[in-house]
């Protein structure tokens, strides 16, 4: 007899695989599985398959690119978003996205129960469940691999005893793919001091050794175009994603602060993320004073924190987007990226914004600069150190004076 439903946010990999199983056999509940398509490439019809044939009483898709791209990507692009200055958040950002796609779900079911395949040992478990309660405090969270401790290997026995199919790539690696981009885990990446083989990669090419250029054309902080083509979100970062990664661009791989106070080694593969973030940090740098500047950074920091630590619906990360939404009406402009065997640089950039001025900037005749103007600048803007400065010398001189007539009293 069922003790009622349960909703899982389904990916048809080991973890939510082996998560209907035990929610159907420990916790006698009937099934409703859920696939959120954020732009995994995944064969959808497949994962369906799997659930039906797995007992699940309902399948749901959704296509959630649009969305994704709209209002989870498009945000972070203006904030910068980099978690520690290097993960740009690609898993982050789809959790809170599929956590309300479920608990939508799971509201129009009738269901009392919410279930996710998270461990206890990630960031995922929390941005799960901190979205899902908080918009819907009465749903019960099930988390079969964290509340029962199991492992990776345990799971793959259970599979193999329960005839759960698992993909071969799935047994070496635990892969999550989005638009905005690729983490693997697992195997030999957990060694921090084994390079990643080239195996675990599937958009960077590591052969070619070609120079590359690319332009990104950005509306008001948001990418727009690229390389003269005006496209739609999805389609530009599919774009960057294929010819960034051609040039070798794109790997991330970093010791990683978790929330839960673990460090790990992370590896991603992000080639579109970490070209349009470059190009638009260096835009923001044309268009924006260093004071606008300055600021924020703390704000693209804590911002990136927020959303790496599952605090999406926390009302600070929707007041800072506000002020970043501010700073972007001027962020409009074109920016020329070099690309080879995985090193990228901006190497032009443009904008009807700029407030860089070569008149004033050159050195050479025609300058529009009166440098006699800096020499009473120059004397203001260090008076204070220079005043600070004496006195410690002067105080230093005394010390020494009294240290000499000290000895010469002895």
């Amino acid at each position: 007899m069922s003790n009622g439903k349960v909703v899982l946010a389904y990916s048809g990999g080991l973890d939510t695989s082996v998560c209907v199983r035990y929610l159907q056999m420990l916790n006698k509940l009937d099934v409703i599985t859920v696939t959120v398509d954020c732009g995994q490439e995944d064969d959808f019809k497949e994962i369906e398959k799997k659930s039906k044939a797995m007992g699940a009483v309902k399948h749901v898709y959704i296509d959630a690119r649009e969305e994704f791209a709209r209002d989870y990507v498009a945000p972070s692009i203006k904030a910068n978003g980099l978690y520690q200055n290097k993960y740009p958040l690609a898993t982050a950002l789809a959790r809170p996205l599929i956590a309300a796609k479920a608990v939508e779900i799971a509201n129009n079911e009738g269901a009392t129960s919410i279930a996710h395949g998270c461990t206890g040992k990630g960031n995922d478990q929390i941005r799960f469940d901190v979205t899902m309660h908080a918009l819907n405090p009465k749903l019960k969270i099930i988390a079969p691999i964290r509340d029962m401790n199991l492992s990776r290997d345990v799971e793959l026995k259970f599979a193999k005893e329960q005839n759960i199919p698992i993909s071969a790539e799935a047994k070496k690696y635990s892969i999550d793919l989005n638009l905005w981009g690729r983490a693997v885990e697992g195997g030999n990446i957990e060694d921090a001091d084994s390079e990643p083989p080239e195996e675990a990669f599937q958009f960077i090419n590591f052969k070619n050794d070609k120079t590359g250029y690319i332009e990104i054309e950005f509306e008001e902080g948001v990418p727009v175009a690229s390389d003269g083509r005006r496209m739609s979100l999805i389609s530009l970062l599919q774009y960057v994603n294929n010819k960034a990664g051609e040039h070798g661009v794109g790997i991330v791989d970093h010791i990683e602060d978790r929330v839960v106070g673990i460090k790990s080694r992370e590896v991603y593969e992000a080639p579109a993320a970490v070209t349009i973030i470059e190009a638009h940090r260096d835009l923001e740098k044309m268009v924006l004073t260093k004071h606008e500047l300055a600021f924020k950074r703390i704000v693209d920091e804590q911002w990136s924190w927020l959303v790496y630590s599952g605090l999406w619906q926390d009302p600070l990360r929707i007041a800072l987007d506000k002020f970043i939404d501010a700073t972007q009406s001027r962020v409009s402009g074109k920016v020329r990226l070099r690309m080879q065997k995985g090193s990228l640089r901006v190497v032009g950039r443009k904008s009807e914004y700029s407030l860089y001025k070569s008149d004033l900037a050159t050195y050479a005749a025609g300058s529009t600069f009166d440098q006699k103007q800096a020499k009473g600048f120059v004397e203001l803007w260090g008076l204070q150190s220079i005043i600070a400065n004496s006195m410690a010398a002067n105080a230093t001189s005394d010390k020494k004076q009294k240290g000499v007539t000290n000895d010469i009293k002895s």
